[in-house]
């Protein structure tokens, strides 16, 4: 268990109890947006969002957090996985919540809200009434349902058509890809594996409003958002000020060094081959079964999970779940059946298709795919050489 994890629990523990039962705010009574950097783990590389409400009259000081869930949900990686487990509202004591962050030298900064009294009570009821244990929990989802989104939800259910978004992004036109790029180091394995897992889908234009899945872009949003006409951020202030932390990604461990040295080794092998006039049965189990297995995976997270984002993922071509099929076969120790040649050319044809779509935009793919791609269509290329010369020998 994390520390952040240990402290969460903790103070959960503690609210359940001590704040069952909400009273209005008093005049003194803040309510702002907090909003951390990110951290080093993959699940924190986005930041976090969350509501502060503190009254110094009621000795009151929370954070109301989107972000929580029940490590001891039943199942609890098998709905992880699907997209079916449940988010929930948590309320804690700021300064638990605070140190946390601390122990993890991530950044928070906050943005006091200019609301009248009436309007802090609006959205302290809405929170106190979200956070009641049959209202807290949502069906989460990476682009359009998490803590970060869920800050312009409250604000917009308790404030009404009085608040207005400025677009202060007219100039842009990322995609939902791009904004999620943007927080990621390009070679590095959790923006492959994002490219990987993730469709075409994420690859439409997003509305400036869209942004706000994004932490940052709900500090930046906020920052031009206007309230009956006033800017709704009275001031911000920088609560814990650590420096962006370097993720030590190293050349050697990224996807770009590994996946090149394959494709030197497989360049090595299949000139091997050539020359020898055989074929290297290790060389092609690994192929087959790493394309198949990963091919697998992508038909599982489209079509057998409720995530929106992994769908319509054309990885497909490439990352073929059929290629288990000839892995059998070369694991049996046989050679291909009569229509061996067949499938190896329309796998082949799989690959050009796949640059098609990439150059067209119709889906992005990881640039490291580009080597991926070389290492595919050299092998098929000479084991469907490789096929016809024994086919030709044999007649």
């Amino acid at each position: 268990m994390t520390p952040k994890q240990f402290f969460f629990l903790l103070s959960f523990s503690f609210s359940a109890c001590l704040f069952s039962q909400a009273e209005p705010l008093s005049e003194k009574a803040v309510i702002s947006v907090i909003t951390c950097g990110p951290g080093t783990e993959l699940y924190s590389t986005f930041g976090h969002s969350a509501f502060r409400v503190q009254d110094s009259e009621k000795g009151i000081d929370w954070i109301y957090n989107y972000g929580t869930f029940n490590f001891n949900t039943p199942n609890f990686y098998g709905k992880f996985a699907r997209g079916k487990l449940l988010y929930s509202l948590s309320k804690q004591r700021f300064e638990n919540f605070l140190y946390a962050y601390e122990l993890e030298n991530r950044w928070v900064k906050e943005q006091l809200l200019n609301i009248s009294s009436k309007e802090k009570n609006e959205i302290f009821t809405f929170l106190e009434n979200n956070y009641k244990p049959q209202n807290r929990d949502y069906k989460y989802d990476f682009l359009m349902e998490n803590c970060s989104t869920k800050i312009p939800e409250v604000l917009q259910a308790s404030l009404g058509d009085e608040l207005v978004y400025e677009d202060y992004l007219q100039d842009k036109d990322y995609s939902f890809r791009d904004l999620i790029q943007q927080n990621l180091i390009r070679n590095s394995w959790s923006s492959f594996g994002i490219d990987l897992a993730l469709g075409a889908v994420i690859d439409r234009e997003a509305g400036y409003l869209q942004y706000m899945f994004l932490p940052n872009y709900v500090f930046s949003q906020l920052e031009h958002t206007l309230l009956s006409g006033k800017p709704i951020v009275e001031r911000d202030r920088t609560i814990l000020d650590y420096q962006l932390q370097n993720r030590g990604n190293f050349f050697t461990t990224s996807p770009l060094f590994w996946f090149g040295l394959l494709f030197l080794f497989t360049v090595t092998i299949t000139y091997i081959d050539l020359r020898n006039k055989v074929r290297s049965k290790v060389m092609d189990i690994i192929l087959f079964f790493f394309t198949g297995i990963a091919g697998c995976l992508i038909v599982f997270l489209w079509f057998f999970t409720d995530h929106t984002a992994t769908a319509i993922n054309l990885n497909v071509l490439w990352a073929f779940p059929l290629n288990l099929v000839p892995l059998y076969y070369l694991l049996r120790g046989r050679k291909l059946p009569s229509w061996g040649a067949s499938y190896l050319l329309g796998i082949l044809i799989l690959l050009a298709v796949t640059v098609f779509i990439w150059i067209s935009g119709i889906q992005l793919f990881s640039p490291i795919l580009a080597v991926i791609l070389a290492t595919l269509g050299l092998r098929y290329g000479f084991l469907l050489y490789h096929n016809q010369k024994i086919e030709t020998t044999s007649k």
